[in-house]
C-alpha cells in the first residue's frame, strides 16, 4: 500500500523590503548620506554605497587587516564595524590620505621602498601604519612589528614595508635595534633618467 502525499503549491511570499535608514558619514572630509540597511558594516557602505574601492574585503572577520581605515586618526578594522555607528565621526580611507600625483609622505615612503607586491593588502597596511604613527606609541621596529601584526601580506613584503614605516616614523631616520637612530640616503626619483 503507497500512500502519496501532494502538497499544495505553496503561495508565493511577497518579496521582503529590506528596511533602509539615511546614515550620513564624514569621510575623507566630506559629508556623504547613504540609505542602507541598520546591519552594512562600515567597509560595505563605503565600498558598495560610496564607491572608494579601494580599502580591501580579504577574510569579512577581522583577522586580515586588509579593510583598515582610520576613524578619528585611530585604525579600525572597517568589516566588523555597523556603519551606523560612525555618524559624525571623522573617517578617512586610502583615498583620503594623499591623491595619485601628491602622495602622503607614507604613500611616497611605500613606493621608494617597494613594499608592495599584489598590492591588495597595501591600503590596509598603510592605513594601520598612518593610525600607528597617529596614536604614537611605536618607536622601535619591534613595536612597530607589534603593532602591525594584524595586517598581514600574503606576498611577504614585511620587511620592506617595516622600512617604509620607519622612514617616515623617524622623518626619514630609522632607529636600528640599539636604539640608534641612522639616517637613510635620499632614494633617486623614478622620475629620473640615466644618460
Amino acid at each position: 500500500m503507497s500512500l502519496h502525499f501532494i502538497q499544495e503549491p505553496l503561495d508565493k511570499m511577497p518579496p521582503a523590503v529590506v528596511p533602509t535608514q539615511p546614515v550620513t558619514l564624514n569621510v575623507n572630509g566630506q559629508d556623504q548620506t547613504i540609505q542602507i540597511a541598520p546591519w552594512t558594516s562600515l567597509l560595505d557602505a563605503l565600498r558598495e554605497y560610496m564607491d572608494l574601492t579601494g580599502t580591501k574585503k580579504g577574510c569579512d572577520h577581522g583577522q586580515c587587516g586588509a579593510c583598515t581605515v582610520l576613524v578619528n586618526g585611530k585604525r579600525i578594522n572597517s568589516c566588523l564595524a555597523l556603519a551606523t555607528v560612525y555618524q559624525g565621526k571623522k573617517i578617512e580611507t586610502i583615498e583620503g590620505l594623499g591623491a595619485e600625483d601628491n602622495l602622503s609622505p607614507l604613500q611616497q615612503a611605500f613606493v621608494d621602498h617597494d613594499a608592495f607586491q599584489c598590492g591588495y593588502c597595501t591600503p590596509g597596511q598603510i592605513c594601520s601604519a598612518q593610525g600607528l604613527i597617529n596614536e604614537g606609541r611605536c618607536k622601535t621596529e619591534d613595536e612597530v612589528r607589534e603593532h602591525m601584526s594584524g595586517n598581514l601580506c600574503r606576498c611577504g613584503a614585511y620587511t620592506n614595508i617595516l622600512s617604509a614605516v620607519m622612514e617616515v616614523l623617524h622623518d626619514g631616520q630609522v632607529v636600528v635595534d640599539n636604539g640608534t637612530l641612522v639616517t637613510i640616503p635620499a632614494q633617486p626619483t623614478k622620475s629620473s633618467s640615466v644618460s
